[in-house]
């Protein structure tokens, strides 16, 4: 049973949309309706934009400490409410209950990280140049935030936003995926249950295009913060530019590994394949192109494989589901497109490859070997269960491969040599960068892309200081 009802938060009020339309929330991994998510009409979006306008004053004079308290206490509901709101993620996303658990486990620490760093948003004295002067430095928050987040991670991707705009003292609107609003509205009712004021965080939800025009055409917001694709991370840009909005962009990417001959095949088969289809492989970090060197290729491919074919697929709620479904019918067909075209221009198909004929969107892990650099799913990220190989030479051949898209989110080294691995960490065009592992993504440690996969950081100071804006202040007595 879905364990949370779909609402509208406006100025601290939960409800449905003010004229009544809305969409069906689906069950990835069975197909059935669960929920119905609520629209939010243009005189919703207002009231939620002056809302926001409102509380942004009193809670950036609130004291840090005191923002801290309601924090730490929505962080603590966030746990107390862990398994139930697992299950609604679970159930909206698909993905498998442990993955679910640990999302939420990642929010509440995330959360509370964000409240104690917003304790130490500490400007600076710069010594002045004349008897008498006093230069001062100070951190403010930047205003109204604007948030978009993307279904694959309802509850990390949520969690950043509200809880880095939070403990900046910035008031927030947030509209996150209309495929996966059950996770974000579980949070909102953490917070307001802690105490936040109202009308400092408010959720809606409807027509992704309609809902992000009327919002960023508002002068209220002065900040955007998105995860999303590329094409939707330029539209916002495009939209933002006209009010001069500042923007944090955490965009799609395409992520290259690099295994170099001398890499522990067995260490890099199990640690690649464990992140290659989490979450079905709809993770803008998740290793899509698989650069092995020649010498090993074929037993990496092999283990990839394997591996591939072992994993079981079903019901993200069945404690023995290792991998769950795609999140719509429409990405399976456009993996089907990237796969048929691989093996139509030569790549080798050692496992997967199709749909299963099944209720729910599941789709094979899958494994090619040999891809052309002609084939489509090199150069447009698949953002699904499938791991194209390609052999090489030389390090300067595949840095030169690695580089070659205009991606650069996450990118993967393995090799046994320190030499080699500081090499390449230089040389990658990537903002984040994985050694031996592909553990990447921590409360503290800033997270986000370069060139077309965004700009800015999200978790870390880095994370704060994007909700943030710097004001000089000179003295002369």
């Amino acid at each position: 049973m879905y364990e949370e009802t779909i609402d509208l938060l406006i100025d601290g009020v939960f409800r449905k949309g003010s004229e009544g339309k809305g969409q069906p929330l689906v069950n990835p991994a069975t197909g059935e309706e669960i929920a119905t998510v609520p629209h939010a009409s243009a005189a919703d979006l207002d009231a939620a934009l002056a809302a926001a306008d409102r509380a942004f004053g009193p809670w950036k004079a609130l004291p840090a400490v005191n923002r801290y308290k309601i924090m730490m206490k929505a962080a603590d509901l966030i746990d107390e409410r862990l398994e139930t709101i697992a299950r609604v993620l679970t159930m909206e996303n698909g993905k498998p209950l442990a993955e679910a658990r640990g999302e939420v486990a990642f929010s509440a620490e995330a959360t509370r990280w964000y409240a104690e760093e917003g304790k130490r948003a500490y400007g600076r004295i710069v010594p002045g140049r004349v008897p008498g002067q006093r230069q001062m430095v100070y951190k403010e928050p930047v205003g109204v935030v604007a948030a978009f987040a993307a279904w694959n991670f309802p509850a990390s991707n949520v969690i950043r936003k509200i809880s880095g705009a939070l403990a900046a003292g910035c008031s927030i609107i947030l509209k996150t995926a209309e495929e996966t609003p059950g996770t974000a509205v579980a949070f909102a009712r953490c917070f307001q249950d802690a105490g936040l004021p109202k009308g400092v965080l408010n959720l809606v939800f409807g027509v992704p295009d309609e809902v992000s025009l009327h919002l960023l055409a508002s002068p209220i917001p002065r900040k955007v913060s998105l995860t999303g694709s590329t094409a939707v991370g330029k539209l916002l840009q495009k939209r933002a530019a006209d009010t001069l909005k500042r923007t944090t962009m955490e965009l799609g990417g395409h992520a290259p590994v690099l295994v170099f001959a001398d890499a522990d095949v067995d260490h890099a088969v199990a640690t690649l394949a464990a992140a290659k289809f989490r979450n079905a492989g709809q993770v803008c970090t998740s290793p899509t192109r698989f650069f092995v060197h020649e010498s090993i290729a074929g037993a990496f491919a092999a283990g990839m494989a394997a591996k591939a074919a072992a994993l079981k697929l079903g019901n993200g709620l069945d404690p023995e589901t290792q991998m769950g479904p795609m999140i719509a019918p429409r990405r399976c067909d456009a993996i089907q497109s990237l796969v048929d075209d691989a093996v139509g221009k030569g790549a080798e198909l050692l496992a997967g490859g199709q749909r299963l004929d099944r209720p729910g969107n599941f789709y094979a892990p899958t494994v090619l070997s040999n891809v052309p650099e002609s084939a489509r799913i090199m150069s447009e990220e698949p953002f699904g269960p499938v791991a194209s190989i390609v052999p090489f030479s030389t390090f300067d051949e595949v840095i030169a491969r690695a580089n070659a898209l205009p991606y650069g989110l996450a990118s993967f080294v393995f090799t046994k040599d320190g030499a080699t691995a500081r090499d390449a960490e230089m040389a990658l065009e990537a903002g984040l960068v994985g050694v031996n592992h592909t553990m990447i993504s921590t409360p503290e440690t800033p997270f986000g892309g370069v060139n077309e996969s965004g700009f800015g950081s999200e978790s870390g100071i880095e994370g704060l200081e994007a909700f943030q804006r710097t004001k000089f202040v000179s003295e002369l007595f």
